[in-house]
């Protein structure tokens, strides 16, 4: 086994060339890559995200045809978070979470930042960022009924003035 497989630990699935991709001298769509790393839980999704410029090959925004090897640093924008791996195999197939954390490692700022958002998610929502806009609140609609109820417009006429005779 070349230095730049992974291991399959099952004895059920074979261990060769045909489940990893073997040395530098090979490369892989990047799509299909984030795919079978799971980094994305679709390919279509993971091609989508390359297209709007969301990742990053060695600093670089590329489309999802562009071939990774071993080596390659990746920078992801997923939601509010960045994340960034370093490409250590290529798979051939999409396998089961554990083995596809084989395929690369996520460098030390990137986990700290994703477990930093962990915990912020974890302590709750600050309430004056919950709500930015939308529906108002059953205070808000009172304060507005109260506002429009005591507001006085130009073009009114004033209440209880009667321009007219009476009959």
């Amino acid at each position: 086994m070349s230095p730049g497989s992974v291991a399959v630990d099952n004895p059920g699935h074979m261990n060769d060339a045909r489940h990893h991709a073997q040395g530098s001298e090979c490369g892989q769509r990047l799509d299909k890559w984030l795919w079978a790393a799971r980094v994305y839980k679709t390919r279509a999704l993971a091609a989508a995200e390359a297209d709007r410029g969301r990742v990053l090959v060695n600093g670089q925004a590329v489309k999802p045809a562009r071939t990774i090897r071993p080596g390659d640093r990746l920078e992801l924008r997923q939601g509010g978070l960045r994340r960034e791996f370093v490409v250590r195999a290529l798979a051939v197939m999409r396998r089961p979470a554990p083995e596809a954390q084989g395929l690369y490692e996520e460098t030390a700022a990137s986990v700290e930042a994703r477990q930093r958002a962990a915990e912020a998610r974890r302590q709750g929502i600050e309430p004056a960022l919950a709500r930015a806009d939308g529906r108002p609140t059953k205070r808000e609609r009172r304060d507005l009924a109260d506002w429009q109820r005591w507001s006085v417009d130009i073009d009114d006429p004033p209440r209880g003035v009667d321009d007219g005779p009476h009959a």
